[in-house]
């Protein structure tokens, strides 16, 4: 098991997540990571992470 990532936000990140109210923190980084990951090709359609080229 994972153990939980403590991160500090900046004053302009925190404002951002409240947009997000009444979704939890991590799910809502999760999205995003997965978002970010799919617009720089690192995703596959399915959604798994491509194989990386040496």
């Amino acid at each position: 098991m994972n153990r939980p990532l403590t991160v500090r936000l900046d004053p302009d990140t925190s404002r951002l997540l409240r947009l997000y109210r009444g979704q939890s923190p991590a799910a809502v980084f999760g999205q995003a990571m997965r978002l970010l990951a799919t617009a720089d090709g690192h995703l596959d359609p399915a959604g798994n992470v491509k194989q990386q080229r040496p």
